[in-house]
């Protein structure tokens, strides 16, 4: 897990959710003000405050955070990360590399389990992705296509993905993959999205994080009983909770 890497691609889109979405608001409260298109530009290129965009973010109306899209990449997680956060498929795109059109007979790079990290069974753990990699180039040798030869490649298999998704809906992921009922892995990468998203606006993106830190576990009796504090930042979940990777 010591290679995942995540950056925001389009970050002007976060300024342009805020702006979008306190217009998007007044809008349903001055309709009756905008009488033409000037009007409305008047409206739109409005000011406003942070606290504004905190507020809003805030209320049970999520079209409001509908009308941008940031895309963010992750180089190096695992295609068992894939196989887990493509599950969100609600306003969200994904694009990934392919096993069917790489070839990654002289390319493997596996991602290391965070539990099993600097343990005396991460060599043996890396030997059997190597292993399983050999007989993956052996196949596409001997005239396999990479797609079939890839049914070998290893859940941990490094990929990289690239998600879009409205700022809504980035929230509703980071509050689902951010608890500790998900693997160690996919909690890792939500958490390092929500902290670059947050850089990019704390007022939008201060409410996120797992509903533990909204007041109430949705997981029942499979609660992990350890409910993060409400005023925790991305960061500070990362370095309590990832002491490994934060070194």
């Amino acid at each position: 897990m010591d290679k995942i890497e995540v950056a925001i691609l389009n970050p002007e889109a976060i300024a342009l959710a805020e702006k979008t979405m306190v217009c998007t608001a007044r809008l349903t409260q001055h309709g009756h003000e905008v009488k033409n298109l000037a009007d409305f530009m008047d409206l739109y290129n409005k000011g406003y405050k942070k606290e504004t965009v905190k507020n809003m973010a805030a209320l049970p109306h999520p079209t409001i955070q509908k009308f941008a899209v940031a895309n963010v990449v992750i180089v190096g997680a695992s295609r068992r990360f894939l196989a887990q956060i493509t599950r969100h498929q609600n306003e969200v795109k994904f694009m990934s590399a392919s096993l069917q059109y790489s070839n990654y007979s002289d390319a493997g790079d596996f991602v290391v389990p965070y539990e099993i990290m600097r343990t005396p069974r991460e060599a043996a753990y890396l030997a059997q992705c190597k292993t399983a990699m050999e007989k993956y180039k052996l196949l596409v040798e001997s005239g396999i296509d990479n797609d079939a030869a890839g049914y070998l490649a290893p859940q941990g298999l490094r990929n990289i993905l690239l998600i879009s998704a409205t700022p809504y809906q980035w929230k509703h992921m980071i509050h689902q993959r951010t608890c500790r009922r998900n693997t160690p892995e996919t909690r890792y990468v939500m958490l390092k999205i929500w902290e670059a998203l947050y850089e990019q606006s704390p007022a939008l993106f201060s409410g996120c994080g797992p509903f533990c830190m909204q007041g109430k576990c949705q997981e029942g009796k499979m609660a992990c009983a350890t409910p993060l504090k409400k005023s925790l930042k991305p960061q500070d979940i990362l370095r309590a909770d990832f002491p490994k990777l934060c070194e």
